[in-house]
């Protein structure tokens, strides 16, 4: 009777280990359509709670997935790598079994979304987009630009140019500080990288200042490949104590008033004395004026030897660089002013 009763426990232990085999290689969807539904998993949701979400979306038996995760559990602890379940968004497939239901929740596999920051921008600008980016959390909407700065522990720091431009991932639901954070921290290592690494002629007190200088040459760059020469010319004027005479920085100083001319600088302006106006103000301007990429970073730090002193676009995006103001004049006639 004994032996009888053992044996039937080894049958019954058999087909559930079978079964359970099987199972735990099933789609969890028997709908036989492709669908991809979402699963959010709260921070602090008990295993139990986990399970009866994931029966809700995909339909399959709360028990059975309780149990499996359990045993999952178990198991990982015995070989010393108890994975938890972690909060976030889920992708669930319709053709996800529970195994790779438990794999996506112990890896942290989530939903994860991409927002563009483009070099150049402003502050201004970054802020909007990330205020419009879907599946945010916007906790810092409400912030003023000093108030942002100092819950990232910028204090005092102006938040123009102190974000690095890139594509960053976020997960659905993650919070916008996330992404600043991301931002501010990728600035720094770049903008300390191009300090260490930069010539030691360039005329800059700190990297602070080469910061700003790379901001100029992001918005006056319209070919890639006339950066560090750009660069160069204003290092030269820098040296020489000679204004630098670039529209960005009068443009930023405008603040609206620029948009409100319809995008167009007027005569008036560049003798209309801001913070920002390098036709009135010898030096560098009070900070940065736009968001700065890498290649303008390296510029910055490592601007092209050149005799030029000015530079003019041609028009398709290239600059004419001249080491003279009468050459320079002559290059405005003919690239500005039509005259041959």
């Amino acid at each position: 009777m004994i032996r009888r009763f053992f044996f039937l426990l080894i049958a019954v232990g058999l087909v559930a280990s079978i079964f359970a085999l099987w199972w735990v290689n099933e789609p969890l969807m028997t709908t036989g359509t492709s669908v991809v539904t979402e699963l959010t998993i709260d921070a602090g949701s008990s295993v139990r709670a986990t399970a009866s979400l994931a029966s809700k979306v995909t339909g399959a038996n709360s028990t059975l997935l309780y149990t499996w995760f359990r045993s999952a559990n178990l198991a990982s602890a015995a070989f010393g790598k108890s994975k938890p379940i972690r909060a976030g968004t889920y992708a669930i497939e319709s053709n996800l079994t529970p195994l790779g239901l438990w794999h996506k929740l112990v890896s942290g596999d989530e939903i994860m979304l991409a927002l563009t920051i483009p070099e150049g921008w402003t502050f201004k600008q970054m802020r909007a987009a990330i205020d419009a980016a879907p599946s945010l959390k916007h906790a810092t909407a409400s912030m003023s630009d000093e108030q942002l700065m100092v819950a990232l522990d910028k204090s005092g720091v102006l938040a123009e140019g102190r974000f690095f431009p890139d594509t960053y991932a976020y997960a659905k639901n993650a919070s916008d500080m996330s992404i600043y954070k991301q931002a501010i921290a990728t600035l720094d290592i770049r903008l300390q990288a191009a300090w260490d690494g930069r010539l030691r002629d360039v005329p800059l007190k700190n990297s602070a200042e080469l910061l700003t200088l790379a901001s100029i040459i992001e918005k006056e760059t319209g070919k890639p490949s006339d950066r560090f020469e750009i660069a160069g010319v204003f290092v030269n004027r820098l040296k020489k104590g000679m204004l630098l005479q670039t529209d960005p920085t009068v443009i930023y100083g405008m603040g609206e008033r620029f948009a409100q001319q319809r995008g167009n600088i007027r005569r008036s302006d560049l003798t209309r004395d801001t913070p920002y106006n390098t036709y009135t103000r010898t030096g560098l301007p009070p900070g940065p004026i736009a968001l700065v990429g890498k290649a303008a970073l390296d510029a910055a730090s490592q601007p092209k030897p050149t005799e030029a002193l000015y530079f003019v676009a041609r028009g398709d995006g290239s600059s004419e660089f001249s080491a003279t103001l009468s050459q320079h004049n002559a290059a405005v006639k003919k690239f500005i002013l039509g005259q041959k």
